[in-house]
């Protein structure tokens, strides 16, 4: 087997790799371009075209699109799921953004290197490198290139809807070569507005402020919930406990006026196995109505953030891969073939993904594994090591000929 991953990555230049990527990032696909991510599902398109790969674009709502492709398989084996979002978070303040280089270490900066488009394209090229050396799997391989990872995921939500299914899935979110992801937290942005009455400075024991409103659910969050959160743990490195962060507040008019309104967001993740999204949600409702019964006058309306709406009947679940299921030994072990060690098992790497969505909705085994620094996404110095993606285009490969069986004796004409 080892041979024959060779033969495949051998197909693949770095050059072609590094090439793909910039290519992928000079096209824009963050939030306020029209039909967002669908000139780079094209891109990728063109891409699997060029190499003889069934492709093919799913339009979703308001003109966005997601981008699949195929390796069939020859019967009798497993498959799998390779799968990456092709939008990313603006440019903010990243200077060349759209205009990717490499610097004098070799690594390739550009909006997306990491997350994810530099990803994809790996993902890309392991199906590329397999048809290129005639290497046919017993499973069918799928590269699934999903929109709106950095918003609602409905592009993950399309694909549980079409019915597209796969023994297991690989999410190439970036965790480094060095680390296979199998859990991630629980995810809700919550809007809290506290409603005051409103009235001139001079008189403000006629009126009821607002913002003092909030300073008191503020307080119980910080010196009763948070406590209580810190002691919400599952065992796994790197998954630290259910948290709730204060971030976001505005309120009031002027000084002179007492504030009639405040609005407060918070972001609040929360454990699997040990909370529910209900229980969740119920924890901090609970804390409005006491408020309220200890003073009539706290009034509060709590709802989810518009940004963080999914469609309905869909919540940023949490999910958990068993760490004994095959997707996790097959991929650690091909891991290790390429990279020369074992990588390490951890929880949450970053923040939510789409394995929230493949998993608890679409039933399927999730794990995440990618190249690229979690901790440079979303900054003015976001990048990717090119080495760093040889090595993960490797893993990928051999995780695919494992996965979903191979006869060497079915080879491609």
């Amino acid at each position: 087997m080892t041979d024959l991953v060779k033969t495949a990555a051998a197909t693949v230049l770095k050059q072609e790799i590094v090439y793909s990527t910039m290519e992928l990032i000079r096209i824009p696909s963050y939030w306020g371009i029209p039909n967002q991510e669908t000139e780079a599902a094209k891109y990728l398109k063109a891409l699997f075209d060029r190499e003889g790969i069934e492709s093919w674009i799913d339009p979703l709502e308001e003109g966005r699109s997601n981008v699949l492709a195929k390796l069939p398989g020859t019967g009798g084996g497993r498959t799998l799921m390779l799968c990456g979002h092709t939008d990313t978070v603006p440019p903010y303040d990243m200077e060349c953004a759209l205009d990717p280089y490499l610097d004098e270490e070799g690594k390739l900066h550009g909006r997306g290197a990491s997350d994810m488009k530099g990803p994809d394209i790996v993902m890309a090229y392991a199906l590329i490198a397999l048809k290129r050396a005639g290497i046919k799997l017993k499973g069918d391989l799928i590269f699934a290139g999903v929109a709106d990872e950095e918003g609602h995921s409905m592009g993950a939500i399309d694909i549980v809807e079409k019915g597209y299914k796969a023994d297991a899935v690989i999410v190439g979110e970036p965790t480094g070569k060095n680390k296979i992801s199998i859990a991630r937290k629980g995810l809700e942005w919550i809007d809290l507005k506290f409603k005051g009455v409103k009235v001139h400075g001079g008189m403000q024991d006629q009126g009821v402020n607002a913002i003092e409103m909030a300073n008191r659910f503020i307080n119980v969050i910080l010196t009763e919930l948070k406590p209580k959160l810190a002691e919400r743990v599952v065992d796994l490195p790197e998954f630290g406990h259910s948290t709730v962060n204060l971030g976001r507040i505005e309120g009031g008019d002027q000084p002179s006026t007492v504030a009639g309104e405040c609005l407060l967001q918070i972001d609040r993740r929360w454990m699997p196995g040990i909370e529910t999204y209900e229980g969740m949600w119920q924890e901090i409702q609970d804390i409005i109505d006491r408020l309220h019964a200890e003073d009539e006058r706290f009034q509060c309306e709590m709802s989810v953030h518009k940004e963080s709406r999914m469609k309905d009947g869909y919540v940023h679940l949490p999910a958990v891969q068993d760490i004994d299921s095959d997707i996790v030994k097959i991929t650690r072990r091909n891991a290790e073939k390429a990279i020369g060690r074992a990588p390490d098992v951890v929880g949450s790497v970053g923040g939510w993904d789409d394995t929230g969505i493949l998993k608890n909705y679409g039933g399927m085994d999730c794990i995440t594994y990618g190249p690229g620094d979690k901790t440079a996404c979303h900054t003015k110095h976001e990048y990717i090591d090119p080495d760093e993606m040889m090595a993960v285009l490797e893993a990928y490969i051999g995780t695919a000929l494992e996965f979903c069986g191979c006869d060497q004796s079915l080879r491609a004409e």
